[in-house]
């Protein structure tokens, strides 16, 4: 699956958006299980570093803004509910001014959870470089007027050409991003007929967008809500999929890290043990015995009664062996 992340939507975590790094983490777990190929134009890069600073500068600001007291009209002094009210400013006003000066200082020292998870996800990412051929077809698109882009500007129209340049025939493209320069003027989360029938045209594939990462994530992985269930999930479709024995070693190994199965993973665990004959041909080996067994013993009440029966019976060869 192929991915482009607009600097725009990098930028996002900096500043009010209603995703948070938690959509990041989950990007990373899919990166490094090889499921998604994260874009990276320079171009990118170089917007994000240009505008991380102005972007945090207004959050800071609006954050400041909130410093303010708020007014009372002189009758409500009277009423117990005024004092209370004041005390809890009071401490608010306090806890704001600390919560300002500790983001102040991690920003100075580019130590933000944003700056390590983007930087971590950046350092995972497929960089391009825009060749000059590239840069003179950006050059010409936005002369004619052919989207993205708008005001002259080459930004959109060097990543767009380096990714039409880069990206294998007949592969498919997710793009991220909230710029309308992407969109159809009909609807706000199709993306522009002439952007789909030239990848389509040129590439014999399609091209989807989404304006947040979550949008993403709803889409494609509905049920996961967090990182961590996202690379247990990831993990159990190893084993699914095991072609090798070593591949079954190796799956085993990263599952037997999670403390707790949903009756769904449970499942699909024991299903994988008795439909891939490169588990159940192994199922002697101690760690998938083991591994095996334990699951059997923890989830018994909702295990499939008939997958429990047959993984037992072959359990039970392994210990009479």
């Amino acid at each position: 699956m192929n991915l482009f992340i607009d600097t725009n939507i990098f930028l996002s975590f900096y500043h009010f958006s209603s995703d948070d790094l938690e959509e990041i983490q989950k990007l990373s777990v899919l990166l490094d299980k090889k499921d998604v190929v994260l874009w990276l134009p320079e171009q990118v890069k170089d917007e994000f570093s240009r505008n991380r600073e102005s972007r945090l500068g207004d959050a800071l600001r609006k954050l400041k803004e909130q410093q303010g007291k708020a007014q009372f009209p002189q009758i409500c002094k009277e009423y117990d509910e005024y004092e209370e009210i004041r005390k809890l400013q009071s401490e608010t006003q306090e806890k704001l001014t600390s919560l300002i000066n500790k983001v102040n200082e991690d920003v100075f020292r580019r130590t933000l959870k944003a700056d390590e998870q983007i930087t971590r996800l950046f350092s995972k990412a497929r960089i391009d470089m825009p060749s000059d051929d590239i840069i003179r077809r950006a050059e010409l698109r936005v002369r004619v007027g052919n989207p993205p882009g708008k005001d002259g500007s080459l930004g959109d129209a060097i990543n767009w050409e380096t990714l039409l340049e880069n990206i294998e025939d007949e592969e498919d493209l997710f793009i991220i991003t909230d710029d309308k320069d992407f969109y159809s003027v009909l609807d706000n989360h199709k993306i522009k007929d002439y952007l789909f029938d030239e990848w389509k045209d040129k590439k014999q594939a399609k091209v989807f967008c989404f304006q947040r990462l979550s949008q993403f994530f709803s889409k494609y992985y509905p049920q996961i809500k967090l990182a961590t269930e996202l690379e247990k999930q990831l993990s159990i479709r190893d084993l699914e999929e095991s072609v090798s024995f070593w591949h079954t070693h190796r799956a085993i190994e990263n599952l037997q890290g999670y403390e707790e199965f949903d009756e769904q993973q449970v499942n699909q665990i024991v299903e994988a043990f008795v439909s891939n004959p490169q588990i159940s041909r192994i199922r002697c080996d101690e760690d998938v015995y083991n591994f095996y067994q334990n699951v059997c013993n923890r989830y018994i009440a909702i295990i499939n009664p008939e997958s429990l029966a047959r993984i037992e019976k072959l359990l039970q060869e392994c210990d009479d062996e």
